[in-house]
């Protein structure tokens, strides 16, 4: 159970780090990378990232390596790089209003 909150931390760490190239040309936002994603939060363009990482790692089987927030066709999604209990490198696609998986492909 110690490990979820260190877990949430990297996760919520990574996904500031590096929402800045993935947000860098959307005009909707303001501000600095975290705001960026919390006003996505905020206008439900996205779930917040503590509601879909623990569900994305039980489903696959894996564990997270890196987060990405994406903008496509005017929609977020969020781009979790994983690696699975089997070793197997994985980018899983999810749809951030909904926290519907719409791809895994191997990476």
């Amino acid at each position: 159970m110690k490990q979820a909150p260190a877990r949430r931390r990297f996760a919520a760490l990574s996904l500031a780090l590096l929402l800045g190239a993935s947000l860098a040309g959307a005009s909707a936002f303001a501000g600095s990378d975290h705001e960026k994603a919390m006003r996505a939060v905020r206008e439900g363009r996205a779930l917040p990232l503590a509601e879909i990482l623990p569900g994305i790692e039980s489903r696959i089987g894996g564990r997270v390596l890196e987060v990405e927030l994406e903008r496509e066709d005017g929609r977020y999604f969020y781009e979790f790089k994983m690696v699975t209990t089997s070793g197997r490198l994985l980018e899983v696609m999810v749809d951030a209003a909904s926290g519907r998986v719409v791809e895994i492909e191997d990476d």
